[in-house]
């Protein structure tokens, strides 16, 4: 027999059936049923609630989880602003693939179509910020409204999806019972014949390459282009979302990563390519209009999507399946293969070349730390389980370039909206979800005030977070592209702030660090202070003109 039970509680087991490990967001009179239920739950399923101090932060948080494990993060916030707020953080996830259920309060079913109090078309304003966003009607739909968006958010592409529910349906009564747990969505793998044409395509080829995309990153698929290039070793080029796809032991087979200016040593492999293998990506990152516009070769497309198909991207081969599987399939086959001798030692010079851009330049004392010095003290504090989660800016360029990772989705970039302020919520995340190893979050000084108030979140939950300010007074990423365009800037100056006193504002240590010795010394504090820290970097960014200058045609010049 089913016990009855409010839209509410049927929501909150919902939760659990599915195995949802926290909600994130900001309280509110239609959400309060949810919100009480959560905050006394005796249940050890029951999900742990984290009150943030704005909803968009919360939609970045649970974007996070949604990206670190590849299962939808939950956000809940109550009607009106609360549901609005959440627009910019539900269209990154979106975008760049990370699965979120974003539950809305609304007034009552009769109130929806009236000039009421904080009463707005929450289902329409957020369906272009979603996968799906619907408004449940009846109580005994809850659950499975719940177990559909859920599904819908994980699915390739994955991204977010948003459910407004009317306060009279949370307190109204359900007679049916709740969706149960639901089975993983399964996808095939490449037939044999599939398989055939991409190693008829392989074998013509005299320099294949891959193009790692942010579907290359899950542990499934980053294991499987591993077990690939043991067999047949070729140049791999990551996207910014692809980061980590090359583990310590396969670094010669690193090309960089591409994902901005058409100038980076990747953006040469893939010019000279004749066979780009196209793995997981997304044009959103990357499009194929900067990359793929001068090229001869042919490419494979391999994904768990179909491609969009462009007048600069018209794959040769496409392969709409799972691309572990395929993978692995096509390692089993793969006949022995090697690239020429010449080829292997034009390839190794290229990489020294590349290497050679991670050199310090000679120090301009008085003038902040050079971007390549600050990366350098970073990279020696951290292992390879750190997580780094970088806002968008110009620190965001050079650590895209230069900053090593060796693991999937412990580099986390916003690379489809390039949205300002994910650093620091992201970073909570990964806290949350891999709390026994170090996590820093890397922003500019602009950023970082975009998200800067979840400090006290940080704080108030105890998370070993070692946050890092580059501050330099400015909205960089965009001074130096105007600079570059029309010789001067305009509209990017912004107020000084003293971070590391914001920081002690907050109850996290704060630290200011002029110099590469001072840095390392306050990273090293950092790391070993329990709770957030900040470090406040006066940067200088007088060599940015080089982020901008032509290696191949680029659309900036």
């Amino acid at each position: 027999m089913t016990t009855k039970k409010s839209g509410a509680e049927a929501l909150f087991q919902s939760m659990m059936n599915q195995g949802i490990k926290y909600v994130f967001g900001l309280p509110g009179a239609k959400v309060d049923k949810l919100f009480d239920l959560m905050e006394y739950s005796n249940d050890p399923k029951a999900p742990k609630l984290i009150i943030t101090r704005h909803e968009q932060n919360a939609a970045f948080i649970a974007s996070g989880i949604g990206r670190i494990t590849g299962k939808p993060g939950v956000v809940a916030t109550t009607s009106g602003p609360g549901v609005s707020n959440l627009a910019t953080g539900l269209i990154t996830a979106t975008s760049e693939g990370d699965p979120v259920v974003a539950l809305g309060g609304q007034v009552p079913r009769n109130d929806v179509a009236r000039l009421t109090h904080q009463s707005i078309p929450s289902k329409e304003l957020l369906s272009s910020a979603t996968k799906d966003s619907v408004e449940v009607q009846d109580a005994n739909n809850i659950s499975e409204t719940f177990a559909n968006a859920y599904q819908t958010a994980m699915a390739p592409k994955s991204g977010a999806t948003f459910i407004s529910l009317p306060k009279d349906v949370l307190d109204d009564e359900v007679t049916t019972d709740p969706i149960n747990t639901l089975a993983p969505i399964e996808q095939g793998g490449a037939d044999n014949e599939t398989i055939n044409k991409i190693i008829e395509k392989i074998k013509n080829a005299k320099l294949p390459v891959i193009l790692a995309g942010m579907r290359s990153s899950s542990s499934e698929v980053t294991a499987a282009i591993q077990n690939l290039l043991h067999k047949f070793s070729i140049p791999v080029v990551e996207t910014f979302q692809g980061a980590g796809v090359i583990s310590r032991d396969l670094e010669k087979n690193y090309y960089g990563r591409v994902g901005l200016f058409r100038n980076q040593i990747g953006d040469t492999l893939l010019k000279e390519s004749d066979l780009v293998i196209a793995i997981g990506y997304d044009p959103v990152e990357y499009e194929a209009r900067i990359w793929n516009v001068d090229r001869t070769g042919e490419v494979i497309n391999l994904d768990s999507i179909a491609p969009e198909i462009s007048n600069e991207y018209q794959p040769d081969l496409v392969v709409q399946a799972d691309i572990a599987k395929t993978l692995n399939s096509l390692s089993e086959t793969l006949p022995e293969l090697s690239l020429s001798d010449d080829l292997k030692k034009h390839l190794h010079e290229t990489q020294e070349s590349f290497l050679s851009k991670d050199a310090i330049p000679e120090s301009k004392s008085g003038e902040g730390l050079h971007p390549l010095e600050i990366i350098h003290e970073l990279q020696e504090q951290v292992n390879d389980d750190t997580t780094v989660a970088v806002d968008v800016g110009s620190h965001y360029i050079w650590m895209a370039r230069h900053f090593r990772s060796y693991k999937p989705r412990h580099l986390l970039f916003s690379n489809g909206m390039q949205t300002l302020g994910v650093a620091l919520p992201w970073a909570i995340a990964a806290a949350l979800e891999r709390p026994e190893q170090p996590v820093v979050s890397v922003a500019g000084d602009g950023g970082f005030l975009f998200s800067g108030q979840e400090l006290e979140t940080a704080v108030r939950l105890n998370l070993n977070i070692v946050q890092l300010v580059w501050n330099d007074g400015y909205y960089d990423m965009v001074k130096f592209q105007e600079e570059a365009k029309y010789g001067r800037n305009a509209g990017v100056g912004i107020g000084s702030v003293d971070f590391a006193k914001y920081a002690e504002s907050f109850g996290a240590a704060g630290f200011r660090a002029e110099s590469a010795d001072e840095l390392r010394d306050a990273l090293k504090k950092a790391f070993a202070t329990k709770g957030p820290s900040v470090i406040d970097i006066p940067v200088d960014y007088s060599d940015n003109i080089k982020l901008a200058s032509t290696l191949l045609e680029d659309v900036l010049n």
